[in-house]
């Protein structure tokens, strides 16, 4: 019973993993299972220790927020890395984007001039050979 260990320490009292010990009124009593935090009625938040006596559940609940608060952040800074670094690499190794595939049309078509251009002016010499025997 935990209810012994009233206007005893904080050690002796939570030397037993069952009992509350609430600095303020100094009592030791049976923590309240059926609910996650002891009811303020039955111990404020910042009087109330459970497991080591230099810990209060006010300060606990802060702690525990900050911690997971901060891994939830670095959570959604690696899938927002991760996203970006595939999207990246998708661009890069999956295909020409629209300027690639425009750069490739236009080099395409000045080819295409150029041997026209090519095979006219061959034309024009057959016909400037022919013209003076130098065929």
């Amino acid at each position: 019973d935990c209810g012994q260990y009233t206007n005893r320490s904080c050690e002796e009292c939570l030397k037993n993993v069952t009992c509350l010990w609430c600095a303020s009124s100094r009592r030791c009593m049976e923590y309240p299972v059926r609910r996650i935090l002891p009811p303020a009625d039955l111990c404020e938040l910042r009087s109330a220790r459970w497991g080591v006596c230099w810990v209060n559940f006010e300060a606990l609940i802060i702690a525990m927020s900050v911690v997971g608060g901060t891994l939830l952040i670095m959570l959604g800074v690696c899938c927002c890395c991760c996203c970006c670094k595939k999207k990246s690499k998708k661009q890069v190794s999956g295909g020409p984007d629209k300027d690639d595939e425009r750069a490739a049309r236009e080099r395409e078509k000045r080819r295409v001039r150029q041997e026209e251009r090519r095979a006219e002016m061959k034309s024009r010499h057959d016909e400037i050979r022919r013209k003076y025997g130098t065929v």
